[in-house]
């Protein structure tokens, strides 16, 4: 990641797009203070340096990538555990959680049982715990299917948070999103509304394939591709 700069307002969803390396996963890392940039300052919440910013574990909220549940625990005990490990209070409301994200019902069973969008729904219920106001998603929807992508990211939208979403689906940060930023080779190569972003030149530019892109019935950009 070379020379990133950018800043989030309030009650936003916040698409990063690009193609596998181009440094998405890198800037969530930064992001989080799960990695220390070797130039530059992240502030968060008034906080800057990576110690400083680790401490606001309450005031963010984090869903990565691959599945951070614990599967011969129920779900219900997998937030227990979580309250735990963060220091938080274990007498908050860990079934009002998983009735957030949909698993109400669920709390009992143990998580190797669970389909993988129940999994995506309890990791981000892990992401919820500290009543964050600002929420990172590294690939939310990676695994799920069409009707599992759209039921975690309408609870994401419903949560009236702001959020940094790491995307592969070019379809669902056209969608779900209020601003896009693309990286290319580590840097930000535009930033801006769906409609400004997603653009066939830009999408060959950086994905190298051809595209159309179309209203949908919303208004919001809907993107064909075209095989060769």
């Amino acid at each position: 990641v070379k020379s990133v700069s950018f800043s989030l307002m309030e009650g936003e969803l916040c698409a990063l797009i690009g193609e596998n390396g181009a440094g998405k996963s890198t800037l969530i890392r930064l992001i989080t203070g799960l990695s220390e940039p070797s130039s530059g300052t992240i502030s968060m919440f008034g906080q800057t340096g990576r110690r400083e910013i680790r401490s606001c574990r309450e005031r963010l909220g984090y869903m990565p990538d691959l599945n951070a549940s614990y599967p011969n625990l129920t779900a219900r005990d997998n937030l227990v555990v979580r309250c735990i490990e963060w220091g938080l209070p274990t007498d908050r409301s860990i079934d009002g959680v998983l009735s957030t994200v949909g698993l109400g019902e669920a709390g009992g069973k143990k998580v190797k049982n669970f389909s993988m969008g129940m999994r995506r729904r309890l990791d981000l219920a892990i992401a919820l715990l500290g009543d964050p106001e600002l929420l990172i998603l590294d690939e939310p929807t990676n695994h799920l299917d069409v009707k599992y992508q759209l039921q975690l990211l309408n609870t994401v939208k419903s949560l009236d948070l702001t959020v940094v979403a790491a995307f592969h689906d070019l379809n669902l940060a056209g969608l779900y999103c209020d601003e896009i930023y693309v990286l290319k080779d580590g840097r930000v190569r535009a930033a801006g509304a769906p409609w400004e972003v997603l653009t066939a030149p830009l999408i060959e530019e950086v994905y190298g394939v051809h595209a159309d892109i179309l209203p949908g019935k919303d208004g919001n950009p809907r993107i064909i591709y075209y095989a060769g």
